[in-house]
């Protein structure tokens, strides 16, 4: 097992509610959480972690299902990997580590997670980062022939009867290295020891289930949550900073504020130049904004 991040990054298991989470910790000051996205671990933060602790308690987490956090079995609705539930493990988490309210900041899947965490516990959350996507419905809504080609592996990993499972599970390798280098543009390289932690993840067959799962709560449970949400005019009520790849999907087929305005009260954001793995691409830029927003919103 690599490790990017520096040794006083402590290591812990928190158990939340019968999942086991895998969590790092570093730094004092104001509590962040610092969620990953697909096909990640905590390591994506491994650049900008360490800047952050110097003036916040930073909190890494594996999501519920990647990593060395737990992959529990999974229902016919996909419930064990709805939103809802992978954000209750990292209120969780954070509870138990004792921040009664904290700053959340997700790239990708843990943008979405972390979303969900702002909407289900506004007492929570005292502001909210999220790196490179729109809403779930807002993307389904307005999906079309260019969000099929750009995003095909959302419908390719909801796919039922074990199909995606057996694809990537044949060769996990190729499956990471490809989908990842297949959005990468004009940022700094990934790490290899990086990637090599993610292929170890990802070499379990639990893991990859664990994650189409994610991605099949995406397409149904989740949006019955959003829809709710909508039609009670429940929004996310704390600052919102969005940051987005320039070079990315996200960047160039979406008004990203005007998205996140939709859904949320006070947004800003700019994009930075990278494509979809903004912590890894852009990590001097994320951190830098990042620690403003912060410093803005404790």
């Amino acid at each position: 097992m690599s490790d990017l991040l520096p040794a006083d990054f402590a290591r812990h298991t928190v158990d939340a509610e019968g999942v086991r989470i895998n969590v790092r910790t570093a730094g004092e000051g104001p509590p962040v959480l610092l969620l990953h996205g697909y096909p990640q671990t905590h390591l994506i933060w491994h650049h900008v972690a360490p800047v952050l602790a110097a003036t916040h308690t930073v909190v890494l987490a594996d999501l519920r299902g990647y990593g060395d956090s737990d992959k529990p079995p999974s229902d016919a609705e996909h419930r064990p990997y709805a939103k809802r539930a992978m954000a209750y493990d990292q209120l969780c988490v954070m509870h138990q580590l004792g921040f009664a309210r904290f700053a959340v900041v997700g790239h990708d899947r843990g943008g979405r997670v972390a979303h969900r965490l702002a909407l289900d516990r506004p007492e929570a959350v005292s502001a909210l980062a999220v790196l490179d996507i729109v809403p779930t419905r807002h993307a389904f809504q307005q999906a079309d022939a260019d969000f099929g080609h750009g995003y095909y592996h959302w419908f390719f990993l909801a796919a039922g009867h074990g199909i995606p499972e057996h694809l990537i599970g044949r060769d996990p390798e190729f499956w990471i290295r490809t989908r990842m280098g297949a959005r990468h543009h004009g940022g700094r390289p990934f790490s290899e020891a990086a990637l090599a932690e993610y292929i170890r993840c990802f070499s379990d067959p639990a893991a990859v289930h664990a994650s189409c799962e994610d991605y099949r709560a995406a397409a149904s449970i989740d949006l019955v949550h959003d829809d709710a949400d909508a039609e009670a005019g429940r929004r996310v009520t704390a600052p919102l900073l969005a940051l987005w790849g320039a070079h990315s999907f996200v960047g160039r087929h979406y008004d990203v504020l005007g998205a996140w305005r939709a859904y949320a009260d006070d947004v800003r954001g700019e994009a930075l130049p990278c494509d979809h793995y903004v912590p890894e691409e852009a990590p001097e830029g994320t951190a830098h904004c990042l620690r403003a927003f912060l410093a803005a919103h404790p």
